[in-house]
C-alpha cells in the first residue's frame, strides 16, 4: 500500500482565511450567520422594510437585538438605513449590493434548512429518547 504524501486538495480553497481564530472572516461569518443576521437579510432580501416589519418578520426577536443586529449589518455594508426627515420619523431599511449578493447565497441554504428541519428535528428527537 502506498501512502500519499501530496497534500490534499481543500475542499474549500480559502480556507485557511476562515480558520484561524483573529482571522476578520471569522467576525462577519458570525455576523451574518447568527440567527437574527440570517433572519433578517432573508427578510430584507424581499425588498425594503420599517422596523415593526422587520420585528413582526423576526418572531422573537428582542427591540434591543434588532437594533443591535441592524447597527451590526449596517456597519458590515450588508444592509443601508434610510432615514426619512418627517414627522412622524421613518426609517427604511434595504440591502446593500453587497448584502444582495450574500442573501442571494444564503437563500439556498434557508431554503434547504426550511425543507430538511421537520425531518431533522424529528431524527434528533428519536436519537435524544433512544441514546446509543
Amino acid at each position: 500500500m502506498k501512502v500519499s504524501t501530496q497534500p490534499s486538495t481543500p475542499v474549500f480553497p480559502f480556507a485557511d482565511g476562515i480558520f484561524p481564530a483573529g482571522c476578520p472572516s471569522r467576525t462577519v461569518l458570525d455576523h451574518v450567520t447568527s440567527k437574527w443576521g440570517v433572519l433578517i437579510l432573508v427578510a430584507l432580501a424581499e425588498g425594503p422594510q420599517r422596523w415593526s416589519e422587520l420585528r413582526r418578520r423576526a418572531e422573537g426577536i428582542s427591540e434591543k437585538m434588532l437594533a443591535q443586529t441592524l447597527k451590526t449589518l449596517e456597519g458590515d455594508g450588508f444592509v443601508r438605513r434610510d432615514a426619512q426627515p418627517i414627522i412622524p420619523p421613518r426609517v427604511d431599511y434595504s440591502l446593500t449590493d453587497s448584502g444582495r449578493d450574500l442573501a442571494a447565497l444564503m437563500l439556498p441554504l434557508v431554503a434547504w434548512i426550511a425543507q430538511h428541519a421537520e425531518d431533522i428535528m424529528a431524527q434528533s428527537s428519536r436519537k435524544a429518547a433512544h441514546p446509543g
